[in-house]
Order: C-alpha cells, then structure tokens, then sequence
C-alpha cells in the first residue's frame, strides 16, 4: 500500500472513530505534539492529549458525516459535517502529515445559512440536498 492509501485509510479511520465516539483510535492519527488551530475562536490545542481531551470533554452529543477527503503526499483536505445536538456544522479540516501522522490540523467550521432570493435563477441544489431559501 502506498503512502497516500495509507494516509486516506487513516483518515477514515480517524472519521469513523469519531463517529462512533472511539476517543483513542479517534486521535491514534496525531503526532504526539502535533497542533491544532481553531481560527475562528482563535484557539491552538498542543500536543495529543490536549488535542483528544478538548475533543473528549464536548458536552454536545455529535455526529460526523464525511464529505470528501482529498489530497495527497503531506497535506490533505476533508470536508464534513458535525452535528452538535442535532444542529449541523459544516467543517474543513486541513490537516499536515509527516512520518505518516498529523502534525498539524486547522479546522474551520460553518453555519448553515439561507439563500438570497436574487440566486434564485442561478443555482441548482447540490447533490443529495435541498436550497433553503431565505
């Protein structure tokens, strides 16, 4: 197997444990002092144990619905949606390799929003979803 398989199969291995609430093979993917970065809160988690307690301490029960993963060689890319309670979020999560673990991940994360009326004519829902107007 060559590397990009074995990163992709590690990826999903770390979305499945995530799903299914598996915290130590969830973060079985990280270097031991590897980095998180939340830009939005402006938050950086250090090191594995920080990593998998910030993400085993959530109060919310959630869920994660993997969209795509993409990449190859160091850096790959996975778009998913976490519900929190119920209410989704949609994630990127950019996620650096080296020596076959993440050594640095930057995750953002979105709000559903409404579409203005004005695009109305110009979009067409995407596959497997419906246009929610505003």
């Amino acid at each position: 197997m060559d590397s990009d398989m074995r990163i992709r199969a590690a990826l999903e291995e770390h979305w499945q444990a995530s799903e299914s609430g598996d915290i130590e093979a969830e973060h079985a993917i990280y270097a031991a002092d590897a980095i998180l970065d939340y830009p939005q809160s402006g938050e950086r988690f250090r090191g594995r144990a920080k990593i998998s307690a910030q993400r085993g301490g959530h109060p919310a029960n959630r869920h994660f619905t993997v969209h795509r993963i993409v990449g190859s060689g160091d850096l790959w890319v996975n778009e998913c949606v976490i519900t929190y309670d119920g209410v989704p979020a949609y994630s990127v999560s950019i996620m650096e390799f080296a020596h076959g673990r993440v050594v640095h991940e930057t995750q953002y994360f979105a709000d559903a929003f409404a579409a203005p009326e004005w695009r109305t004519a110009l979009a067409e829902p995407m596959p497997g979803r419906n246009i929610t107007r505003a």
